[in-house]
């Protein structure tokens, strides 16, 4: 069932799973090199690391090569699992728990925090009934629900700039305007909590409506 939870979580899965896998193409590309210590830089050639600083990131592990290895498997899990996995039970927390290994092992800081925030909308498609939004009053679930659409909308249209088209215009328009890319890290994380939130309250707001409908085709 494509809810707006699960649509929410699925998209914002993927789009952290493909920003981790930029990731680890440039640590890959260090080859088989330690680690100065805990914090890297990704990127230490080419416009990303010129002009976004190398694109930081963490790693336990002590060598470059074996790091960028990891962080494409871990995001390529990533997307794998928000693209078709995410709605099974539990899925959220996997989400989550696969954006802390993403983390952990090259995958970057801005991904893995927006992939364990995707998670929240797929943890809540398991339990929309026993959620808060069935304790809100029922003229402000009805304003959340209205809203998911349009916010939403911008929250993906934000999240391609980020993870996708900031590279098109790096490369191929040169703009090198590192504050913009990072203000746009933070606009993805307070529109993917707002558009969750407004998905919890749209998908429970249809379940009432569904259980209201049979309630009265039982009476009827």
């Amino acid at each position: 069932m494509w809810s707006a939870t699960r649509l929410t979580a699925s998209t914002f899965g993927v789009l952290a799973g493909l920003g981790g896998l930029r990731h680890g193409i440039g640590e890959v590309q260090q080859g088989n090199v330690r680690p100065d210590g805990l914090f890297i830089e990704s990127w230490t050639t080419g416009p990303i690391a010129e002009h976004m600083d190398g694109e930081p990131g963490l790693t336990i592990v002590p060598n470059m090569l074996a790091t960028g290895v990891l962080a494409l498997v871990a995001s390529a899990a990533v997307v794998i699992w928000g693209a078709w996995f995410v709605q099974r039970r539990r899925g959220g927390l996997v989400l989550s728990a696969l954006s802390v290994v993403m983390l952990l092992v090259g995958g970057g800081v801005g991904p893995p925090v927006v992939g364990m925030l995707a998670g929240w909308p797929g943890h809540a498609l398991g339990s929309l009934g026993r959620s808060w939004p069935a304790r809100l009053p029922a003229s402000m679930r009805r304003a959340l629900a209205s809203a998911w659409p349009a916010v939403f909308a911008v929250a993906v249209a934000n999240g391609l700039f980020l993870f996708v088209i900031s590279l098109v215009l790096l490369y191929a328009f040169d703009v090198t305007n590192a504050d913009l890319f990072l203000w746009s890290f933070y606009l993805a994380v307070v529109l993917l909590v707002g558009t969750s939130i407004c998905a919890i309250a749209r998908d429970a707001e249809g379940l009432e409506a569904a259980t209201a409908s049979m309630r009265h085709a039982r009476e009827a």
